[in-house]
């Protein structure tokens, strides 16, 4: 195997969504398993969670049909914008579509009285995200068809906070006073002060919608959902029948200055090892464009990663890595697939284990080094970067 890989800590997954439940019961854990699993690795990670998860969340019709190509019959909600040529793919994979407007609701219907199949659907309401969704104040009209709609199950009905990670959600209230313009790393990492849409604005507005319900003197969907990772830390009132842990469930929490009143930890780690160790003497350029070059000789190691594995370039001369339990700096310009640590006057050696991200090291410190946030991080590490999965110790 590549001596650059992933560990991805299993029984630490399970623990994670095991402490997300004790918080939420009684409503049910949608596992979000997007974007190969936030990096993790879709294919390690959904055979074994898919068990004890209640619901399973994808972005894009080809993920749902991916995890049931691997024989995952847990219920499987497409949480993204879909084509009206892609729904032929939900009744044949048995996939819950998430309804964005009345004309995708109206298609679904139609093509399901054609092949008389039934198909699970969730209505799909924008309180303040402005992405996909039937706006709260044109609802009524949705709802209405909906409930007209004899050959679909209407199973849900779910809404997405914009900013649950950074706002005080027990008040409301913006974490940043306003002003101008956004810093950059703010829009990069999604701290912008900017932000006007409080979570508790955008639950007001659902529960709005949920009377519309009690007006048409109508049942409401027997899963109403809206809370993520922020709102699952710090605002209860948003849990409904259930919740839709993402990053959280990965044991990364969604900012730093959240609650975090659920305990989770990282269950990646990513290694590698040495493969090539020298002494540079002063003045001699160390890789593309001779960014940083030694003041006195020095050991300087390589380590076979780079930003084509998802080691982003822009954290050069940032990054930090550690190495035989010591912490050390990454120095010159990261390569396509390697990189270059100094080391000082310490015998590392080729061969010596090399850790990423993990033992000290994590996300968010990353996504300072890049200017990003955590979720760019996990899930731009490519999947050339094995992936080796553990439970209880034991490799699986």
């Amino acid at each position: 195997m590549r001596p650059t890989y992933l560990e991805v800590n299993l029984t630490q997954l399970k623990q994670n969504l095991e402490n997300i439940r004790a918080k939420v019961a009684p409503a049910k854990v949608l596992v979000v398993l997007k974007a190969n699993a936030y990096g993790h690795g879709v294919d390690g990670v959904a055979p074994f969670i898919a068990p004890f998860a209640d619901y399973i969340g994808v972005a894009i019709v080809e993920e749902g049909i991916h995890l049931r190509n691997m024989g995952i019959a847990t219920p499987i909600l497409v949480m993204g914008g879909t084509l009206l040529e892609q729904l032929p793919d939900f009744f044949e994979y048995d996939l819950t579509l998430a309804a964005s407007s009345l004309d995708l609701l109206t298609a679904a219907e139609q093509l399901a009285a054609s092949t008389r199949k039934r198909l699970k659907t969730h209505l799909k309401i924008d309180t303040g995200m402005e992405r996909i969704g039937v706006r709260e104040y044109e609802a009524t009209t949705l709802i209405q068809k909906s409930l007209a709609c004899s050959h679909l199950e209407i199973e849900g009905i779910f809404t997405h906070f914009a900013n649950s990670e950074i706002m005080s959600l027990r008040g409301g209230h913006l974490l940043f006073p306003p002003k101008q313009s956004p810093t950059n790393l703010e829009v990069a990492s999604g701290l912008s002060p900017l932000a006007t849409t409080s979570s508790t604005l955008q639950l007001e507005r659902f529960q709005e919608v949920l009377s519309i319900y009690e007006k048409l003197n109508a049942p409401h969907p027997p899963i109403r959902h809206t809370a993520n990772s922020g709102a699952t830390l710090s605002l209860p009132e948003s849990y409904y029948d259930m919740v839709r842990p993402g990053v959280l469930f990965y044991g990364v929490y969604p900012s730093r200055d959240i609650e975090r009143t659920i305990d989770v930890k990282p269950a990646l780690t990513w290694k590698s090892k040495v493969v090539y160790s020298k002494i540079t003497q002063p003045g001699r350029g160390v890789s593309y464009g001779s960014l940083w070059q030694a003041e006195a000789p020095t050991r300087i190691v390589t380590i076979p990663c780079g930003y084509a594995d998802g080691y982003f370039r822009r954290m050069t001369n940032q990054a930090r890595v550690v190495i035989n339990g010591k912490s050390y700096p990454q120095v010159g310009r990261i390569c396509m697939d390697q990189f270059m640590v100094d080391v000082g006057e310490d015998d590392v050696k080729v061969g010596d284990e090399v850790t990423l991200l993990g033992n000290g090291i994590t996300a968010e410190d990353f996504a300072d080094w890049v200017g990003t946030n955590e979720y760019e991080v996990m899930t731009n590490i490519s999947a050339r970067v094995p992936r080796v999965f553990v439970e209880r110790g034991a490799v699986q």
